[in-house]
């Protein structure tokens, strides 16, 4: 099997998925801003300087509502 038909039904079966869970990645980025809020409370570290799960979760919810709206 060739990657690009590999590639081609990896592709179906997530928008398969996605389409019957459309909430599943904004809320997944809604957690992840929520751990985001507990870091930057509770330490003083990298993830705390950084934002990163912040940064992460904005960019997943945000692709989760234009997946959403596309399927």
């Amino acid at each position: 099997m060739k990657m690009k038909d590999k590639f081609s039904k990896f592709l179906d079966q997530t928008s398969n998925f996605l389409s019957q869970k459309k909430g599943l990645l904004p809320m997944i980025g809604l957690i992840l801003i929520i751990i985001n809020f507990v870091i930057v409370l509770s330490s003083q570290g990298w993830l705390a300087n950084t934002n990163f799960f912040l940064h992460i979760g904005a960019s997943i919810a945000i692709l989760g509502f234009l997946i959403a709206w596309a399927l």
